[in-house]
């Protein structure tokens, strides 16, 4: 399994409507914490995440969260 590259060692806290969204897993997109087609000729895909409402989330920048596309403290043991 390939190794993401580490966007930031914080999440990025930030408030999203209610909707479809794209999370990058491979750390390359310059539109974080959302895909931009960055992994390109990598084995990396998006993970597509729904929302059912507004709500304020703690997205993955780290991208070795156990419960991705949300941040859980794992960015701490990097």
């Amino acid at each position: 399994m390939p190794t993401p590259k580490i966007a930031d060692t914080k999440p990025m806290v930030m408030e999203l409507e209610a909707g479809d969204y794209f999370w990058c897993t491979c750390g390359h997109s310059a539109n974080q914490p959302f895909c931009d087609g960055g992994h390109q000729g990598t084995d990396f895909a998006p993970q597509k995440f729904t929302l059912e409402e507004k709500q304020k989330v703690a997205m993955c920048l780290c991208k070795h969260s156990q419960n991705p596309p949300f941040c859980d403290g794992s960015h701490a043991k990097l």
